[in-house]
């Protein structure tokens, strides 16, 4: 597994655990992160604040279908679902783009599609 695969892996697993450390070591101090339709943010504070999104319950389940390492991008397709304050849980698939700085994540390009019906839709 490459540095940059590695980095995108632990950044997950921070996720997964809600571990703000350990997702923070993973970026660079200049971290921009858009999530296409929702926001984009810059820097690390911005990014910690971020990290536990408004109406919902961390943390997410997160799985990887698969990732994609070219130069200093590594791509991943995603599938997950995370709690809402109300208790409804909210399923989704997800496009993550990551570029990588000297091991460490630079910019975050998320497309984050709800699933109502089922794994398609």
């Amino acid at each position: 597994m490459s540095r940059n695969t590695q980095t995108v892996e632990t950044y997950l697993d921070g996720f997964r655990k809600n571990d703000h450390a350990q997702i923070l070591s993973c970026l660079t101090d200049d971290i921009e992160w858009t999530v296409f339709g929702a926001f984009n943010l810059k820097g690390k504070e911005a990014y910690d604040a971020a990290i536990e999104g408004p109406g919902f319950v961390p943390p997410p389940h997160l799985e990887v279908v698969r990732m994609v390492e070219q130069g200093d991008t590594v791509m991943a397709e995603l599938i997950g679902s995370v709690r809402r304050d109300n208790g409804e849980e909210m399923r989704m698939s997800m496009a993550e783009v990551f570029v990588m700085r000297d091991g460490r994540i630079a910019e975050r390009r998320a497309w984050v599609i709800e699933l109502k019906e089922n794994d398609h839709r």
